[in-house]
């Protein structure tokens, strides 16, 4: 992944708990950056250790702290360093989605490295529509909840989230219903 993202991560901590308890996630994590660089790429276990990390220390479920994350990221860390972006996205939520395919080859441009994940939408209905979730990468559907929530936000969008296929249960994606 990206350092964009463990820098994120850091922000997110820091902002809520303070640069102390990061200093302490940091440690406690075992992992030998104290720094991360936004256009370098790191393992992705380093990201997971770190939301590991966090959830031991905070007393969260991973899951928890998948989605605190993928709020923050679009909430915060998406509307300032991509806002032009967002903005082509749509000026709804279930525009936004419908989009996402087309937001995520933008993003590759700034990121030639980036193995994004694929979304697909399908089942679109007056206030439904369902979003498949398409990775490599394992354990991240939780991540994408808070991703729907936070564009939620962005939008002031109330929004409902039904989880009707993963990959934990036998699919090879995660389907999600979005009631927006």
């Amino acid at each position: 992944m990206y350092g964009i993202i463990n820098k994120a991560i850091e922000e997110l901590v820091i902002s809520n708990f303070g640069k102390d308890k990061w200093e302490i996630i940091l440690a406690k994590s075992g992992i030998d950056h104290s720094f991360f660089i936004s256009n370098d790429t790191y393992d992705d276990a380093i990201t997971y250790q770190l939301a590991k990390t966090i959830s031991q220390e905070m007393k969260m479920s991973i899951e928890d702290v998948m989605i605190a994350f993928g709020e923050w990221w679009v909430v915060k860390t998406t509307r300032d360093k991509y806002s032009g972006m967002m903005q082509t996205g749509g000026s709804n939520l279930k525009q936004f989605l419908i989009n996402l395919p087309v937001f995520h080859n933008r993003i590759m441009l700034h990121y030639p490295k980036l193995t994004p994940p694929e979304f697909k939408v399908s089942h679109i209905e007056e206030r439904d529509l369902c979003l498949h979730y398409f990775s490599k990468r394992e354990g991240l559907q939780e991540f994408v909840r808070g991703l729907i929530q936070g564009l939620g936000i962005i939008y002031s969008t109330e929004t409902k989230i039904e989880l009707l296929k993963s990959r934990s249960a036998g699919s090879d994606h995660e389907i999600f219903k979005i009631s927006c």
